[in-house]
């Protein structure tokens, strides 16, 4: 059996990242628009409602226009954009974000997928709400490191030409300095916190990749917690998961102690957890390709879980 897919947004980052991912594939039939008929809202409805999953790869707006146009009660819609992350009615597109999370994937016909960053925080930071250890007024702060093609084809064209937003482009930037960062509410909600953490995004020289970074003063947590302690509670949360794997404790996971890559999950699916510190802070990092566990492969996980097949098909 062949499954109908359509991607509405197939020539963005994410959505030419699915479509090269789903051509590989012999189970997938991929349904396309010709190019002048891209913004023809009634053959995208038809195609919308002709395939077994569309995913949304389009700006909010677009996307949101793009979910009303499906009246298919069998089309699964999976949105790669900020759109639906938080609203009811949507399933956030974690399945490692609890227990329960990949179940209700699997019986969800709208899925919003994770935000890159979010993807890293929430991995982070919702196992310790869970376990008690962060209250949900706990003033968290973190610092996320990613590749420029997380900005699009724009931004990357500009990296390439040294232009525009690529002048200076050999110096590490920080961005969204008004700490408004789109990401947040989903940070807020699916991380299990009642107050926005305080969220400073950087973008450097390399085109993807990243390393979603969480401090901590281990005495501020809700309960006496050791290093060892933290990296308990994600292998006891993460040990059995098929793409996200907690490495040993401390430098003694890094090729060169006192230099972390955050490119070495760069074309996977997977995202790395990392407990750094000492006996009074902790450093808690995850590292992740923000087109792949960050994006277009996330949404291609949420895809098979949704049609009950292989979890891992087309990803490793």
């Amino acid at each position: 059996m062949k499954y109908r897919v359509f991607v509405d947004g197939n020539a963005g980052t994410t959505g030419l990242q699915i479509g090269e991912r789903l051509s590989l594939r012999q189970d997938i039939e991929v349904l396309t628009i010709k190019n002048e008929l891209r913004k023809d809202i009634d053959e995208r409805r038809r195609l919308l409602n002709e395939a077994d999953v569309a995913f949304l790869c389009l700006p909010d707006d677009a996307a949101r226009e793009s979910a009303s146009l499906v009246t298919n009660p069998n089309t699964i819609v999976i949105d790669a954009s900020t759109a639906h992350r938080t609203l009811p009615g949507w399933t956030y597109g974690l399945p490692e974000l609890s227990s329960q999370q990949r179940e209700a994937i699997a019986h969800a016909k709208r899925i919003a997928v994770p935000g890159c960053h979010a993807t890293g925080f929430v991995l982070l930071v919702r196992p310790l709400t869970d376990a008690g250890l962060l209250g949900p007024d706990y003033p968290l702060t973190c610092h996320s490191v990613t590749g420029y093609s997380g900005g699009g084809h724009k931004l990357i064209d500009a990296y390439h030409a040294g232009e525009g937003a690529g002048r200076g482009m050999e110096a590490a930037r920080h961005y969204a300095l008004g700490l408004q960062h789109k990401h947040l509410p989903e940070m807020r909600l699916h991380g299990g916190l009642e107050r926005t953490p305080l969220f400073t995004p950087i973008i450097g020289n390399f085109e993807r990749g990243m390393a979603v970074a969480v401090p901590l003063h281990l005495d501020t947590l809700s309960k006496k917690t050791t290093l060892k302690d933290l990296h308990e509670v994600y292998t006891g949360r993460y040990g059995q998961s098929r793409f996200v794997t907690v490495m040993p404790l401390g430098e003694t996971s890094l090729p060169e102690a006192g230099y972390f890559d955050p490119t070495a999950c760069n074309g996977t699916n997977r995202a790395e957890i990392f407990v750094f510190g000492n006996n009074e802070q902790a450093l808690l990092i995850c590292r992740l390709d923000n087109l792949g566990k960050g994006a277009s492969g996330a949404a291609l996980q949420c895809m098979n879980i949704a049609l009950g097949i292989g979890e891992a098909t087309g990803l490793e």
